[in-house]
């Protein structure tokens, strides 16, 4: 990919390194005797922006390489490794535990050819880790399942699995040896983050002998606040914290669920140009994350959801929407699903759970053997009510809203949940 001569001022690297071998044997010391502080601001990056205006997090060298330093930690990496990268390196999850923590280990770094091609890419470049989202994990699996149904194999492995529920990961491993040759047979560990991960895909990844955990972070902790491992892994979580960070759970209520806030080296200097805002989020060194969870006994986090997602009922009752959103996620035909509270009176606090479906026309109609809209709609509906038939009545869904378009998402596919629901409030008028 590099260039063999510079055009319009853009040098290839073989030219960059040469001219700098020049510059230092010129007595050009610049660069080698540059002083760091590892404190001062180095880098600036946005915030996802999903429940409010996006902020400028401000982070430094101390921040950075604390975090690259707490994963290699944790994390079984080395320079044998190849790692494949699929979020824009902008993003600091990419960033971190992508880019810089190959340059960190010595670990290869291979970048993947767009969303269509990952599968191919793992088996082209031989990747043995992988940090995704969890849509990209589930898309791997379904097409590991349909290659499966066409070889005629589907049955075989799914008695595979329970034949070897209890075996060892090694032990799996060698026994779906072909489903890992599928995905190039080199994988040591897949790393998913950004969003929620159901954990019935998780649990099926490693029936089948392929290490999936959970990691968490956010742009202000640079990124990294708890990490699944090889080694230490519970289904659901997002691992235990990284050694330097300390996390607590504030104002938690009877079922241990409550903000969750973190501190250490790692957490952001400021939200730049915003005292307020930094004045908010960091309070005694502590940063408020604003996501909701519950810590076990052992340490292992589980994130509930967004504080400020929370649809709270006229009876007290939490729904936290992305517990929800996993739910109507597995039918047949929905492509995704945004869970919303709407008003059904004048009174402001007399509010009905409701969920809008983005849904996969051709999907339905041969899934379901259905021609109009009024069948998808109805086929749909009776599968959303035989969700509410395994939950307490407060958390039923009562409307629904069927479309075709996509959700609004930022570019690690979180749902924005203010913009999707502006759009559903425009719908109305």
């Amino acid at each position: 990919m590099d260039i063999e001569i510079h055009t319009d001022g853009v040098y290839s690297q073989e030219e960059l390194i040469e001219k700098g071998k020049k510059l230092i044997a010129n007595g050009d010391r610049r660069f080698l005797d540059a002083k760091i502080d590892a404190e001062n601001m180095s880098i600036m990056l946005f915030t996802s922006g999903t429940t409010s205006k996006s902020k400028v997090v401000a982070l430094s060298h101390k921040n950075i390489c604390s975090n690259l330093m707490d994963i290699a930690s944790v994390l079984d990496i080395n320079e044998q490794d190849t790692l494949l990268s699929i979020l824009p390196v902008h993003h600091v999850f990419e960033c971190t535990v992508g880019f810089l923590l190959s340059l960190y280990k010595g670990s290869k770094r291979t970048f993947c050819d767009g969303l269509r091609h990952i599968v191919e890419n793992i088996n082209e470049y031989q990747v043995s880790v992988m940090a995704c989202v969890p849509s990209i994990y589930e898309r791997i699996f379904m097409m590991i399942r349909k290659q499966l149904e066409k070889q005629g194999k589907l049955k075989e492995i799914l008695e595979k699995e329970e034949k070897y529920k209890n075996s060892s990961m090694e032990e799996k491993k060698e026994a779906f040896k072909e489903i890992h040759e599928m995905l190039g047979g080199k994988i040591k560990l897949f790393i998913s983050g950004a969003a929620a991960l159901d954990p019935v895909i998780e649990e099926k990844y490693r029936l089948l002998g392929l290490n999936l955990v959970q990691g968490y972070g956010l742009t202000e902790t640079s990124p990294v606040v708890g990490v699944g491992s090889n080694k230490y892994y519970r289904t659901g979580s997002i691992g235990k914290a990284v050694p330097s960070v300390e996390v607590k759970i504030q104002d938690e209520n009877n079922e241990g669920v409550g903000e969750l806030l973190v501190k250490g080296p790692s957490v952001m200097l400021e939200y730049y140009g915003n005292k307020k805002a930094t004045n908010e989020a960091i309070k005694d060194g502590w940063f408020h994350t604003g996501d909701l969870a519950r810590i076990d006994k052992d340490g292992y986090i589980f994130i509930c959801g967004r504080k400020k997602s929370v649809i709270v009922l006229k009876n007290g009752k939490n729904i936290f929407p992305e517990e929800m959103e996993n739910l109507v996620n597995k039918i047949e035909g929905v492509k995704e699903a945004f869970i919303f509270g709407k008003r059904q009176s004048s009174d402001k606090d007399d509010i009905k759970i409701n969920v809008k479906i983005v849904y996969d026309k051709e999907l339905v109609k041969d899934t379901y053997k259905v021609v109009s809209e009024d069948e998808i709609y109805k086929v749909l509906s009776n599968k959303v009510k035989e969700i509410n038939q395994t939950m307490p009545k407060y958390k039923a869904i009562r409307g629904i809203l069927l479309t075709e378009e996509p959700l609004i998402k930022t570019t690690t596919n979180k749902i924005k949940r203010q913009e999707n629901l502006d759009v559903i409030e425009k719908s109305k008028n």
